[in-house]
């Protein structure tokens, strides 16, 4: 069978690893994406302005052809495209260069202009054409590849200004090489740069994967040791989760888990105590039944005073295990009050007052003083039988323990929210070592008196589970010599709650 925490031989992917892993992940998509449309609005951007170059410069060299009146020659189109450098070349003037518009627009890096017949021959091109000219497509603009390198090819016809009729053609083709160059570094960079992204948020969430995740590791940790150690048997008792200052879902899920480990530790070492002490209880009983039969199974049985006297003794015996396994049963179906009787209700003060007077009339040799401070019916969250059992386990102790000074008080009273009954007594009194402990299963202030007395140290511990099963309290106050007094607090139903309200509010 496998010990829950303990770790696995195989692999497994973990979950910071998987945490690291999703913010990489994440982090590189959200970067694509961002990417992509970085990247297509700045590819965007330069192939508008490479586009503008051509269209410029068909604008311009169309524009000086347009001059002629005729179909265009060789001879026109060189004295139209190429006037300017004659000119420079006359004069002398750089400058000149800088200002003609047909010298900027010939001279432009990748353009290509080139000039055709009516024919569609070609007489004119400042560059090597890479795209051949199609009549039937001379007013199309459009992208193309030559050699993995992209084209943007544009032409249109030539219209004389004089006779507006087609002289020839012209197109303008513009390797788009800066583009290209362009768009390959940006896709390198964006590369570059996701995958640092990725890898420095990978890195990064899976630090803060580990340091948020620690309170899960020391939890892992815990329970491997616990598991480990468990053949000594005092690992539960010892070994408890490091508490981080975080403050956050985990650190307090490690205080949950100390505090669960610590009412489990409380539990096994009530268990132990339960084992012991009703081993202890039924021991004596079928001991001195045994030796009873014993005794009358050898000779006892022909003498009729011996077999009363066992008989009768054997009987009481019996009648002691019977209290003791009603008094178990009776706790074990304490336990689930909540469950079973969530919803019943009962009048606190007709229950008090019957406890009240049974207990006056059964003991009449103690004096009981009841402070009743309320006047009408007032209703609780409880069953009428678990408050009149809670009730009489509280008079009975007080009874029992009063021996010196045989006085019981009951007060009985109410604020908005709670009735509170307090039981008092004027015995013994408890120390204060034992006050945590008097609720607990079994235990005894006394125990040679209290069984005595006919106690199992079972009464406080049911009473207490009733009341916390309906969400009440429980309490003792005492002083060794001067008595004790037991406390009920007990939620009012929500129909009593208003009622109190308002007869407060109108007090007020």
């Amino acid at each position: 069978m496998k010990k829950f925490g303990k770790k696995k031989e195989h692999h497994f992917l973990s979950l910071k690893m998987k945490w690291s892993i999703g913010t990489g992940i994440g982090v590189l998509l959200i970067f694509l994406v961002f990417s992509v449309l970085l990247y297509q609005s700045f590819s965007s951007l330069l192939l508008r302005q490479e586009q503008q170059y051509a269209v410029d410069a068909l604008s311009t060299a169309s524009g000086k052809l347009a001059t002629n009146d005729s179909e265009l020659t060789i001879k026109d189109v060189k004295e139209d495209l190429s006037s300017s450098l004659q000119q420079v070349k006359t004069t002398g003037k750089t400058s000149a260069l800088y200002t003609d518009s047909v010298f900027v627009t010939l001279s432009r890096k990748n353009i290509g202009v080139s000039v055709y017949n009516l024919s569609g021959d070609e007489i004119f091109a400042s560059r090597k054409v890479p795209v051949k000219f199609d009549t039937s497509n001379s007013t199309s603009d459009h992208l193309t590849s030559v050699n993995g390198t992209t084209v943007f090819v544009t032409s249109k016809a030539v219209k004389s200004k004089s006779t507006n009729q087609i002289i020839g053609y012209i197109q303008v083709t513009n390797r788009l090489t800066d583009y290209d160059n362009t768009k390959r570094k940006l896709i390198l960079i964006f590369i570059v740069f996701g995958l640092t992204a990725a890898l420095a948020s990978t890195m990064l969430g899976y630090g803060l994967s580990s340091w948020l995740l620690r309170p899960v590791d020391l939890l892992n940790d815990t329970i491997g040791k616990i598991n480990e150690d468990d053949k000594e048997g005092d690992a539960l008792a010892t070994v408890r989760v490091p508490v981080l200052k975080q403050h956050d879902e985990l650190s307090e899920l490690s205080l949950l888990f100390n505090d669960m480990l610590d009412r489990m530790q409380r539990y096994i070492e009530q268990q132990q105590q339960f084992v012991e002490d009703v081993s202890h209880e039924l021991r004596t009983p079928v001991a001195i039944i045994q030796g009873h039969l014993d005794l009358l199974n050898r000779w006892g049985k022909d003498d009729p005073e011996v077999l009363a006297e066992s008989i009768a003794a054997s009987l009481q015996e019996i009648k002691r295990m019977k209290s003791l396994v009603q008094e178990m049963l009776d706790l074990s179906r304490a336990e689930q009050v909540e469950i079973q009787f969530g919803q019943e209700k009962t009048d606190a003060r007709e229950v008090g007052l019957q406890v009240f007077n049974n207990f006056q009339m059964i003991h009449p040799e103690f004096s009981f003083v009841l402070d009743n401070d309320l006047k009408h019916k007032t209703i609780v969250k409880m069953y009428r039988n678990h408050l009149e059992q809670v009730l009489i386990i509280l008079m009975d102790n007080a009874v029992k323990y009063s021996q010196e000074r045989k006085e019981v008080h009951m007060t009985i009273s109410k604020n908005s929210r709670y009735v509170e009954i307090v039981v008092q007594d004027f015995g013994e009194g408890i120390s204060q070592d034992n006050l945590d402990k008097v609720f607990n299963r079994f235990y005894r202030v006394d125990k040679a008196r209290s069984r005595d007395k006919g106690g199992n140290g079972l009464g406080l511990s049911i009473a207490r589970r009733l009341i916390e099963g309906y969400h009440g309290k429980l309490s003792v106050e005492s002083v060794i010599g001067q008595g004790s007094v037991f406390r009920i607090s007990l939620p009012l139903s929500s129909e009593q709650e208003e009622s109190q309200t308002i007869k407060d509010t109108e007090k007020n």
